[in-house]
């Protein structure tokens, strides 16, 4: 077998121990005591638990004894010995005390014992009888709450196991009074409260061999007249807890689904926002740059201009004919002065 097979087998093992252990524990855990020094006395005890009887108030000075089961001698004994059965370890009798108990009991361990005791001779000296009578012990407790049509709040006390069970109540501590309970016996298992009566109920569950209780905190009961889901409601429920007129899961899960809807729309929007505003600050930006750096090109552009015109200016000076004079023609006597007219000079040829 692989080593990891072996493991989970003995991990198997080991849990379905813990898990037997655990239920042994729990019926042993159930115990009943009875006073069985009366000839004749009848006790009971609870299936799967523990009975221990008071048999005779000390053995420690008997020379002999033996207990008997129906017809078959289950212990045997000589003075002052603690004797324990040895093959089920299921019996149990100390002399000191006289008492004698009988572990994980089943219906076989039901019926009549007998405690017998003799002398050093071995003759008899007395002989007592006992009838063992066996139940189910109570296993649960459920309270059970609701209100009536007006206002009172009727409660049940539900319990499994047990034969006979018997019930008894008490509200905050104290037992039940007739100004608290409207109607029921204290001693059944279902009661009706007044109104406006609530506080820590505790009901307790007692049979011959087992006893188990239940507390359950209630609260008053309101007339609620509301609409809920397009149903219109109007019956008394409990103040606390009162879910009759809140929205059902279903419509709440359609709430959430609008709502996300919702917010997804308007995240979308959002986005689309924003988007367009980077956009138009962008816009914005480049056109202030742009006419920025047109300014500045300007400038640049009129200075690059000045100092072309000027060039052209001294260009065109160096090209420059100097158109001819006209002078009025004055004669003194026969001399021609108007030679100017007709002279082309280049005023600034080589410049």
């Amino acid at each position: 077998m692989a080593p990891e097979i072996c493991s989970n087998v003995i991990e198997a093992a080991v849990g379905l121990l813990v898990i037997l252990s655990g239920m042994s524990y729990a019926a042993a855990g159930v115990e009943t005591n009875c006073d069985g020094r009366q000839d004749g006395a009848h006790c009971y005890g609870p299936l799967g638990g523990t009975v221990v009887i008071h048999l005779v108030e000390s053995a420690s000075e008997i020379p002999i004894y033996e207990i008997q089961h129906a017809t078959s001698i289950i212990l045997r004994g000589k003075k002052n010995e603690a004797i324990l059965d040895a093959k089920q370890s299921k019996y149990l009798f100390i002399p000191s005390n006289g008492r004698f108990s009988i572990r994980n009991l089943s219906t076989t361990d039901s019926g009549e014992y007998t405690l017998d005791t003799f002398d050093s001779d071995g003759r008899r000296t007395e002989q007592h009888k006992l009838e063992l009578s066996l139940e189910a012990p109570v296993s649960s407790v459920q309270l059970v709450s609701e209100c009536l049509s007006q206002g009172q709040v009727k409660v049940s006390c539900l319990s499994k196991g047990g034969e006979s069970p018997k019930y008894s109540w008490t509200l905050n501590g104290h037992i039940l009074t007739d100004s608290e309970l409207l109607s029921g016996n204290k001693a059944t298992n279902i009661i009706i409260l007044r109104q406006k009566i609530s506080g820590l109920l505790i009901c307790s569950v007692r049979t011959k061999v087992s006893s188990l209780f239940k507390e359950k905190y209630t609260s008053t009961c309101d007339f609620v007249n509301c609409t809920s889901n397009g149903v219109h409601i109007s019956k008394w429920a409990f103040k606390e807890n009162n879910t009759l007129c809140v929205e059902t899961m279903e419509d709440k899960h359609n709430i959430m689904e609008l709502l996300q809807i919702i917010v997804g729309a308007l995240g979308v929007l959002l986005i689309v926002l924003l988007v367009s505003m980077g956009f138009i600050c962008a816009k914005r930006n480049k056109q202030n740059n742009n006419e920025k750096d047109g300014g500045e090109l300007t400038d640049a552009d009129r200075r690059t201009g000045q100092q072309e015109q000027s060039m052209d200016i001294q260009v065109e000076y160096g090209k420059v004919k100097k158109e001819p004079r006209q002078s009025n023609v004055m004669t003194y006597g026969n001399m021609d002065y108007s030679v100017y007219g007709n002279v082309e000079e280049n005023v600034y040829a080589n410049i």
